[in-house]
């Protein structure tokens, strides 16, 4: 597993980038946008730490080779371009054209979804796809603890490193989609009532982490069982507002007794 406060040290006493410290640690950039979001990593903090610059420059150097080195072996085709290059490879990282195509491109949404397709149906990068998957099917190692880490980002999950209230607490705004881990996210939408933002189901991941709790840190630990009390609690108070009539929609009590039936379930 990641040392987690060895990776907050070093972007909290360096200008490396997420982006760059994901790569040369072999970690998802959205786990460690979750984390840096969650634990509210601090950067420039203290006069020590901001002496510091002149490492930063070796790292970066070493986060470069390593992405090349990652790279350039998997796409060998000198018929495509770099940025289909970069769709082949977001393609086989998320199997989803439109968000392939805008990762590489940096283009609007809208434009993705015509386009992305349209890539996938393009025959040299199709057998450039077909050709990478191959190669994964043959050395693709899953690792319990990746699983496990991505089943922590959903269960740690906090609504509110998502949304922005106004200063008289009415009004909720999403925060930027790049400021967010959007692995997380289970439905992102328009409605007549402004923007439903949905997170992944927190009660299925809790269930997933109490079955290999052996598994866990110490700290990741405590916090599944903090996790649990605080999922019981929000039970209890929903149950006891339907019962007292102070709530007519059954939606979140629904959810939170099919997850508690779940684990019960799965428990025995």
């Amino acid at each position: 597993m990641p040392n987690w406060e060895e990776l907050k040290k070093e972007w909290e006493t360096t200008k490396i980038t997420l982006k760059d410290l994901a790569a040369k640690h072999n970690i998802k950039l959205g786990t460690l946008k979750s984390r840096k979001s969650r634990e509210k990593w601090s950067r420039g903090a203290t006069k020590k730490d901001a002496t510091k610059p002149k490492k930063v420059a070796t790292p970066k150097k070493k986060v470069a080779t390593k992405n090349k080195e990652q790279f350039e072996p998997i796409v060998e085709s000198d018929d495509l371009t770099e940025k289909q290059r970069l769709f082949c490879i977001y393609y086989i990282k998320y199997f989803n054209a439109t968000k392939a195509y805008q990762k590489a491109y940096e283009c609007a949404y809208s434009t993705a979804m015509v386009q992305g397709h349209r890539h996938l149906r393009n025959p040299k990068i199709s057998a450039e796809i077909d050709r990478m998957k191959a190669e994964q099917a043959n050395e693709l190692k899953l690792d319990v603890r990746d699983i496990l880490q991505k089943y922590i980002d959903i269960a740690f999950a906090d609504i509110g490193d998502y949304v922005e209230r106004d200063s008289a607490g009415f009004t909720v705004t999403v925060k930027p989609l790049e400021e967010m881990d959007t692995s997380v996210i289970s439905e992102l939408s328009n409605t007549e009532n402004g923007i439903k933002l949905k997170l992944s189901d927190k009660m299925k991941a809790l269930e997933m982490l109490s079955k290999y709790f052996d598994l866990l840190s110490e700290n990741d630990k405590k916090r599944l069982q903090e996790e649990k009390t605080k999922a019981e609690t929000e039970f209890t108070k929903e149950r006891t507002k339907l019962i007292k009539g102070e709530k007519k929609d059954t939606s979140l009590l629904d959810a939170l007794i099919e997850g508690r039936k779940q684990y019960e379930q799965n428990k025995h």
